[in-house]
């Protein structure tokens, strides 16, 4: 039906939207938990409440998006996972810490809630701080050296810094009254690391990588490529600007921030996707190098055509009914 280098661009490209509606939807779910008082819970309560129809299935992507990498690109598979089994492990964990947290904060004594509002925030930001360290090993192409490992420290805290936008932009979208006065003052500081930290990894990336720096400023590349930049720069001056509308006026649009944000996470993904096409592994393996048997392939496409868009469907209906601004925490 398709010949074997069709399939290894479907297979990449089905990956690559797994991972970027995995970055979004299970981004603000971790920023809000980033956020999460250990103090107030009443707040702590309402932000809990704001992502618990969504967190769990949030993480079906990223589970989607290893599957296919395992499936299609056995070879990058193995490569990726031995270079970043001990960052994994911690995400992980970090993974783990949120479900236990998010079920058992439900049913401890009075006491004992806080500490577990604690290790859903600690887990929060364990997950988000290992997936940064880990995309900027692969970035580096997992490079032994000391720009390499500092590179991945850099990446770790812009992509902690990138899921708080995004998940004090959800909360700004989804609360009322003083916390989301409190979500737009964070998002009002959020907006500013987290430029800073798109602008130095983008600027190492084309420092670093000379292949890189010709693919975007080499004529006539360069003319389609640069206007991404020019817009999610656009983005940031949107997003500061409707903040301070939405100091005074809480109620006008208050769900801009959040689709500017979810933009820049588009844009900028983008931006890495284009800068490494058509390498799995930057600089060790490219998709026709690691594509797996197009037999195989073939027939598995059949499962992923019909398991994508149920997933997409189940996920635009449940954002469908629990639109709106949050409602009280209830358990039942």
């Amino acid at each position: 039906m398709f010949e074997q280098d069709t399939l290894a661009i479907i297979y990449a490209a089905l990956m690559a939207l797994a991972v970027l509606l995995y970055a979004i939807l299970d981004g603000y779910d971790l920023g809000v938990g980033i956020l999460l008082p250990t103090n107030n819970d009443h707040d702590a309560d309402k932000m809990i409440a704001s992502i618990g129809p969504f967190w769990d299935a949030n993480e079906t992507w990223l589970v989607l998006a290893i599957g296919l990498l395992l499936i299609a690109f056995p070879t990058a598979h193995s490569l990726v996972l031995k270079a970043l089994y001990i960052p994994c492990t911690f995400m992980l964990i970090g993974l783990i810490l949120r479900g236990v947290a998010f079920d058992f904060r439900a049913k401890a004594i009075v006491d004992h809630k806080n500490a577990w509002d604690l290790a859903f925030k600690f887990g929060s930001l364990l997950a988000a701080t290992s997936q940064g360290y880990m995309l900027g090993r692969y970035v580096m192409g997992f490079d032994e050296s000391a720009w390499s490992y500092g590179f991945a420290l850099l990446s770790a805290v812009g992509v902690a810094a990138a899921y708080t936008l995004i998940g004090a932009a959800w909360l700004v979208m989804k609360t009322e009254g003083e916390l989301q006065q409190y979500a737009i003052n964070v998002c009002k500081r959020c907006v500013y690391i987290a430029l800073v930290g798109i602008a130095l990894v983008s600027g190492a990336n084309l420092w670093l990588s000379p292949e890189i720096f010709l693919k975007w400023f080499s004529w006539p590349s360069m003319l389609l490529l640069l206007p991404l930049p020019i817009i999610c720069f656009s983005c940031f001056v949107l997003i500061a600007r409707k903040l301070s509308q939405l100091t005074t006026q809480p109620d006008n649009k208050a769900h801009h921030p959040f689709i500017l944000s979810v933009t820049i996470f588009t844009l900028s993904f983008l931006g890495l996707a284009i800068s490494f096409f058509p390498d799995i592994v930057p600089n060790h393996l490219t998709i026709w190098q690691a594509v797996a048997a197009a037999e195989s392939l073939a027939f598995l496409l059949w499962g992923a055509l019909l398991v994508v868009p149920t997933i997409l469907a189940y996920t635009a209906y449940s954002y469908r009914v629990f639109w709106g601004k949050v409602d009280d925490l209830r358990y039942y």
